[in-house]
């Protein structure tokens, strides 16, 4: 692919055309050198034209039923007129690439709505390699005319920072069944989150969901809110019956119209703009560390040193940082 052919492919994004979309996803994608100038050149083709969406963040517990939710919320959007773009964050599979093939027979509607478009991360083995890449990717989706960016993440620890950075609002799932559970949340979860949904409130779970909701609630009133113009509310819903998901969209709403009032969603997306280009720093960093031929030689050498106490760490990690040009 040559500069004009970049250029064309920008204009074919712009014109709505899906296929142009998956293969600019795929060229920011690549590691290669080429490819990576030419995506850098569509991505600053594309920036202005970019940003004018709802992005949403979304995590939750294994089980706690992401993808059906995702399913019916993405597709009660779509059936209101919006385009729906659903990206998912999982740096915790170098090996597969992540659950999104699973999740994608699991969002059956979605996945064969011509509104909505379902994609996966890369997986880098990075968390800033793939919050970079899916940043990257959810501007090609804005570009492409999707309004509303749903980023769920599938991986484990730092990943759901990482969502939280690349979005205007993070959405937490959880179980019905607090109890125990609930001594086990993450403060720093609960702290990044805008609103918790207690999912599977359907059937038999409807009073454990109540009952769960009412615990969350009080846990929050605990922590002091992130910002004084919003209170994380806790509804229940149910994904499998699309119970609740209208009033869960109705406080997204409620946020980004508070937000945007005061500039807040343009200021955040600046500082998230800062951290994006830090990622991508250290994610060239990492590149170098595993493909410079000298320093693949070396560094087996210097890790066998450091684990049989014959280097010390720091000196280790001198030569290393002098390699790299640090």
């Amino acid at each position: 692919m040559n500069d004009v052919s970049a250029s064309a492919l920008g204009d074919a994004i712009l014109a709505g055309e899906r296929a142009a979309l998956a293969r600019a996803i795929t060229l920011v994608e690549s590691r290669r050198a080429d490819h990576r100038q030419q995506a850098q050149a569509l991505i600053q083709q594309l920036l202005p034209k970019a940003g004018g969406t709802i992005r949403v963040g979304i995590t939750g517990v294994p089980g706690v039923g992401k993808s059906t939710m995702i399913d019916a919320l993405g597709s009660f959007l779509t059936s209101k007129g919006h385009k729906v773009a659903v990206l998912a964050v999982d740096p915790s599979s170098t090996r597969t690439g992540g659950s999104i093939l699973g999740d994608k027979t699991r969002m059956a509607r979605l996945a064969v709505d011509p509104r909505a478009y379902i994609r996966p991360s890369p997986s880098s083995g990075t968390l800033g390699g793939v919050a970079a890449k899916t940043r990257e990717t959810m501007l090609l989706c804005e570009a492409a005319g999707f309004d509303v960016i749903l980023v769920e993440t599938v991986g484990v620890g730092q990943s759901e920072t990482a969502v939280a950075d690349l979005t205007d609002f993070f959405l937490v799932l959880m179980l019905p069944n607090a109890g125990d559970e609930l001594q086990g949340i993450k403060k720093g979860i609960i702290e990044l989150a805008d609103m918790i949904a207690v999912n599977k409130a359907d059937g038999a779970g409807a009073t454990a969901a109540r009952a769960a909701a009412a615990q969350y609630q009080a846990a929050l009133h605990i922590l002091a809110p992130a910002s004084a113009l919003w209170s994380p509310p806790v509804i229940t819903i149910s994904g499998l019956t699309g119970d609740g998901l209208e009033a869960l969209w109705s406080k997204v709403e409620a946020h980004r119209a508070r937000y945007e009032a005061k500039g807040l969603i343009a200021e955040k997306r600046r500082r998230q703009d800062v951290k994006w280009m830090w990622a991508m720093v250290q994610d060239r960093l990492q590149a170098k560390l595993r493909h410079d031929p000298a320093l693949k030689a070396r560094t087996p050498e210097l890790e066998a040193a450091v684990a049989g106490g014959r280097l010390a760490p720091t000196l280790a990690a001198e030569e290393i940082a002098q390699a790299l040009g640090l």
